[in-house]
């Protein structure tokens, strides 16, 4: 069991954003459609997190034309750009499944007000951006020497 726990560990993205269920979150999700790159941002309400370590999702739902749409991501994928919180959630449930028979403001999720919140969160998506910003870096210092 040890093997497995040190393969998960090198395989965690470092600088990974730290967000609750309820909060209202931007993933920029890097899509790659032949050689082109380009960052895609998906924005809703995390409706759960499963499981721990390597294997950790999340599941994000918003609401497009009318029609909710819900997307699972890995927590450690490497095409995760940044996680941005936008509002943070007021919630006494894990798993947010009863939003998915909600309609309209029924399915809103009452906002944490204060200033010790609007700081943490501040900080969470500061956080965020500087890692954001290194790992570009790194893939820019990476695709430097190959391409001499």
């Amino acid at each position: 069991m040890d093997l497995i726990k040190t393969i998960e560990e090198t395989q965690k993205r470092p600088g990974a954003q730290d967000f609750n269920v309820g909060d209202t979150v931007k993933v920029f999700f890097k899509i790659i459609e032949g050689k082109t790159e380009r960052i895609q941002v998906f924005e809703g309400v995390v409706l759960c997190k499963k499981n721990e370590g390597a294997r950790q999702t999340f599941t994000v739902r918003k609401i497009s034309y009318g029609v909710g749409v819900e997307r699972v991501f890995p927590y450690n994928s490497p095409r995760i750009q940044k996680v941005e919180v936008v509002r943070p959630g007021k919630v006494r449930r894990a798993k947010l499944y009863y939003l998915r028979d909600k309609i309209g403001k029924d399915s809103k999720v009452k906002t944490l007000v204060g200033a010790k919140v609007a700081a943490a969160m501040a900080a969470r998506n500061a956080a965020a951006s500087e890692a954001a910003k290194a790992k570009e870096a790194a893939a820019e210092a990476a695709e430097a020497p190959a391409a001499e």
